[in-house]
């Protein structure tokens, strides 16, 4: 009853004209931005810290969340329609959106995705008023073994539900965590495959793997066979959700928040683990698997809940311990240090006002982005009318205006292009790009993980295991990998007992 009352005090605060003016303001502009490849929510918050240094701090906090929001939906549509995320998190939707688009339902896609936000920042915001204290506490009891652990399953379960085959999997995998060992060892310093350049010493920046995978190789293999087909405007198609589309992603939509939220409030990865997972979970629960990889809308709808609840579970604890598990939390911890506030325990205490205020204005970004991006699907769909020469010119030099505003180097640009040649090969020899993606993503967090435990441990393998949490989700990943060769032995079983059975009835006539 205390939360909900307070609550209601930061309606009050969010609900002013000018508060509501702030949110309008980042929302639009957050949409704007995750809409250009590379330039990601935190890149945002980032940039207008400056700008925001005049307004108060509750106004200026109120903006950051609506940018937050609404460069995870910005970077939903370049994923849709144009196979370009505007930042990691938005990954996972080209994979079912994409293709979607191109059998010219880009609107439902971009529908689906904009009620997915909805339902999981809706969702996602309620459990960060209802569970922030006992979320936070779980977040304090996980070590580096819990870690570890959360992100094998990740890498398991993205090789083993994509692609051809899981060998094709894994070796997409392999290519990612290659491209992440790129720069310095976090632990001793020493250079790897940096081949003598400092710039490389930093690493390659995801953003920039994500679209050298998705974009340049995607422009590449359609500019390959551009002379073998004509290239057609794709069509728009029907602006809205039917019947049909409503009874198979209202499900994914309540799923992806349960997945999101938790993995949001730990540091695990931001929401690039949920989003995969809920994938996975969507095609294994889906009654129809076989359109997985040619356009299902469970594949948008659930992993951009799950991406918007996390965006929310990440808030729990950046308020709550001062842990920031993003980049963009990151970025809003340096704001609040900025005014001279230290998120924490105390913080609900000390600025309640501003706390509960930015809490009740994501209730209100969330109405906003809806009522913004929904009617604006069939607009953003109509991008797709571009002949495809002009259209992955344009996506060309946006991917390249991306890549660069990422550091300002003009090395990037030839990184970007090999990259691009990379994810051309993948293409070529049917390698899903997803596992690569995870493998840059995740793969340096898991070695740093792995390393600690068994320092920790004094370097047993032992200390990998030592924990509840890490042996039930170990259990799971050999479930997993044991699953189709349990399903084989179960259809021998039934198969001989089927020719027994026959056997005894000839026998007996």
């Amino acid at each position: 009853m205390d939360s909900l009352n307070s609550l209601i005090d930061g309606f009050g605060t969010a609900l002013t004209p000018m508060n509501l003016l702030w949110a309008a303001t980042g929302v639009l502009l957050g949409t704007a931005i995750g809409v250009l490849p590379g330039i990601g929510p935190a890149m945002a918050v980032a940039l207008l810290l400056p700008v925001t240094y005049g307004l108060d701090p509750t106004g200026a906090f109120i903006m950051f969340a609506g940018i937050y929001y609404g460069a995870m939906f910005g970077g939903s549509t370049t994923s849709i329609l144009l196979n370009t995320p505007g930042e990691s998190a938005a990954v996972v939707a080209a994979i079912e959106g994409n293709p979607m688009a191109k059998a010219g339902r880009g609107a439902q896609a971009l529908a689906a995705a904009a009620i997915g936000h909805f339902a999981g920042g809706m969702i996602g915001t309620m459990l960060l008023v209802v569970l922030a204290p006992t979320v936070a506490s779980l977040a304090i009891g996980i070590g580096a073994p819990d870690y570890f652990a959360i992100m094998v399953l990740a890498f398991i379960a993205v090789t083993s539900v994509l692609g051809a085959s899981r060998i094709r999997g894994i070796a997409s995998l392999l290519i990612g965590l290659t491209i992440g060992l790129v720069g310095l060892d976090q632990m001793t310093g020493q250079q790897r495959l940096t081949f003598g350049s400092l710039h490389l010493a930093d690493g390659v920046d995801v953003v920039i793997v994500a679209v050298g995978l998705f974009a340049i190789g995607e422009a590449l293999w359609v500019a390959a066979h551009l002379r073998r087909s004509t290239g057609k405007p794709i069509p728009v198609g029907r602006p809205w959700l039917g019947r049909t589309d409503l009874k198979r992603t209202w499900k994914p939509w309540l799923r992806g928040p349960v997945i999101g939220f938790p993995f949001g409030a730990i540091p695990a990865g931001g929401a690039e683990i949920p989003t995969f997972l809920s994938y996975v979970t969507e095609k294994r629960l889906s009654k129809h698997r076989d359109q997985f990889g040619k356009g299902a809308i469970e594949g948008v709808a659930g992993p951009e809940a799950a991406a918007s609840a996390s965006a929310a579970g990440t808030l729990v604890s950046m308020l709550t311990l001062g842990l920031p598990t993003t980049a963009v939390a990151a970025v809003m911890l340096a704001a609040f240090q900025q005014y001279g506030i230290q998120p924490g325990p105390l913080l609900f205490e000390r600025e309640p006002e501003l706390v509960w205020g930015l809490i009740a204005s994501l209730f209100v970004g969330m109405v906003l982005l809806l009522a913004l991006n929904l009617p604006l699907a069939p607009v953003w769909a109509k991008l797709l009318r571009i002949p495809r020469p002009y259209l992955y010119a344009g996506i060309l030099f946006f991917a390249a205006v991306g890549a660069y505003a990422v550091g300002g180097e003009s090395l990037d640009l030839v990184i970007l292009l090999v990259i691009g040649l990379i994810g051309f090969g993948m293409r070529r020899y049917g390698l899903p790009v997803l596992p690569a993606v995870i493998g840059v993503i995740l793969g340096p967090a898991a070695e740093q993980q792995l390393r600690r435990a068994l320092q920790i441990s004094d370097g047993s393998v032992t200390g990998l295991v030592n924990t509840p949490f890490s042996v039930t989700v170990y259990a799971i990943v050999v479930l997993i990998v044991a699953w189709p060769l349990i399903g084989r032995l179960i259809a021998r079983l039934r198969g001989g007992r089927k020719t027994a059975e026959e056997s005894r009835t000839v026998s007996g006539g």
